[in-house]
C-alpha cells in the first residue's frame, strides 16, 4: 500500500510504532519531524493512486479540541481528537484534497497523551461526546494503526463519556475482537446505490457497507447513520426511500442510535480543488451560491427542503425524530 514509510526517531523504540511496523512491509526511514516533509512540497492529491507515503509521527499541539456548531446531536458537548491525517478513499467531494498539500498518510501515536486530555476534560461532567475520523476514516486502517483496543479500554471505564467512530470501510475485523461497547458507537456514512457509485471513489459499495452493518448489529454494536453529503439529483428522494427500504432490510432502524443528515458543501478551496481534480463531476451541474459562512452550497431554501424531505423519510421509516440532527446547519 506504501511506497515509503517514515517514523521520527523519537518514537522509534515505542511498542505502538514497532507494532505497527511488524505489519508492514519495507525498511522505514528514520525522520526528525513530519512537518520537515509532509505537505512541505506540494503533492498532487491524485497522486495517492500511485504514491503514498505512511508517516509515522508524534502530534504536537492541541490533540483535543472543541467541535464547531452542529457538529452532533444538539445539547451535548462534542470534542474531536485526530488520529491520523488523510485517507486511503477517494471521493470526489471529500474536503481533504483542498485541506493539506499531500495525500500522503500520517497516523500518529501519542495515544496516551490523547486519553490524559479526554480525562481532564470528563472531570465533572454528566456527559461529553468524542469524535475520531475528522481527517481520516476511523476503520479504514485500523488492523495496521491498532488504536481500537485503546480507545475501548479507555471508554469501558468512563460511562459519561460517548465515542464515535466515523466510517465508509468495511474493515470491522479489529472491531469484531472486541466486546461491545454502549457509549462507542460505529456511524456508517452512507448514500444511495447511484450517488455513491459516481462520488464515492474507490469505496466499498452500499451493499458491502450495509453487510458490515449487519455483522456489526449481530454481534451487537451500537450503529448510527449518516446521510452526508446529500448530493441533490432528480428522484434524490425516491433514492433515499430506497436506501431506507434496504436499511430496513438490513437491521432494525429502531435501534439506530442516531442520524446525521447534510447537504454537499465545501470551503472555496477545496471546490477549486474539485474542479480541477474532477472536471466531469455532476457536482459541477449543481447550483450552488458562496454562502455567508464562505462556504460553497446549495441556496438555504433548496437545502432545507432536501433535509426536511429525508428527515421526514427517516421519520416515516420509524426513526425518533429527537435522534435526527442535520449537521452543520445553523
Amino acid at each position: 500500500m506504501f511506497e515509503n514509510i517514515f517514523v521520527e526517531k523519537e518514537i522509534i523504540d515505542s511498542p505502538r510504532v514497532q507494532s505497527i511496523l511488524q505489519k508492514l512491509k519495507g525498511t522505514p526511514t528514520l525522520i526528525d519531524s513530519y512537518t520537515d516533509y509532509f505537505g512541505v512540497t506540494k503533492k498532487p492529491y491524485l497522486q495517492k493512486r500511485t504514491s503514498l507515503n505512511l508517516y509515522l509521527a508524534h502530534k504536537k499541539g492541541t490533540l483535543v479540541k472543541e467541535a464547531p456548531p452542529a457538529y452532533g446531536i444538539e445539547g451535548e458537548p462534542h470534542y474531536y481528537f485526530v488520529h491520523a491525517y488523510n485517507c486511503i478513499y477517494e471521493c470526489d467531494y471529500c474536503y481533504l484534497q483542498g485541506h493539506f498539500d499531500s495525500p500522503d498518510i500520517v497516523l500518529f501515536t501519542n495515544f496516551d497523551e490523547v486519553a490524559n486530555d479526554m480525562h481532564s476534560l470528563l472531570q465533572n461532567r454528566p456527559k461529553i461526546w468524542f469524535h475520531a475520523g475528522e481527517f481520516s476514516d476511523s476503520l479504514a486502517l485500523s488492523h495496521i494503526s491498532g488504536e481500537l483496543p485503546l480507545l475501548f479500554d479507555f471508554f469501558q471505564h468512563r460511562t459519561n463519556a460517548y465515542l464515535e467512530l466515523r466510517t465508509k470501510s468495511i474493515n470491522i475485523r479489529e472491531l469484531k475482537k472486541l466486546s461491545p461497547l454502549k457509549n462507542i458507537i460505529t456511524s456508517f456514512s452512507l448514500s444511495p446505490f447511484d450517488i455513491a457509485r459516481t462520488h464515492d471513489l474507490k469505496t466499498p459499495n452500499l451493499n458491502l457497507r450495509l453487510k458490515a452493518m449487519k455483522e456489526l448489529d449481530n454481534l451487537q454494536f451500537p450503529l448510527a447513520i449518516h446521510f452526508d453529503p446529500i448530493i441533490y439529483q432528480d428522484n434524490c428522494i425516491e433514492d433515499y426511500r430506497e436506501l431506507l427500504d434496504e436499511l430496513t432490510q438490513t437491521i432494525s432502524l429502531d435501534k439506530i442510535q442516531y442520524v446525521s443528515l447534510g447537504v454537499v458543501r465545501f470551503p472555496s478551496n477545496v471546490f477549486h480543488q474539485v474542479q480541477k481534480n474532477y472536471p466531469t463531476s455532476p457536482l459541477h451541474r449543481a447550483e450552488f451560491i458562496t454562502g455567508p459562512d464562505g462556504k460553497i452550497k446549495y441556496p438555504k431554501p433548496m437545502r432545507m427542503w432536501i433535509l426536511n424531505k429525508i428527515k421526514e423519510l427517516c421519520i416515516e421509516y420509524g426513526i425518533a425524530a429527537d435522534k435526527i440532527y442535520l449537521c452543520m446547519e445553523e
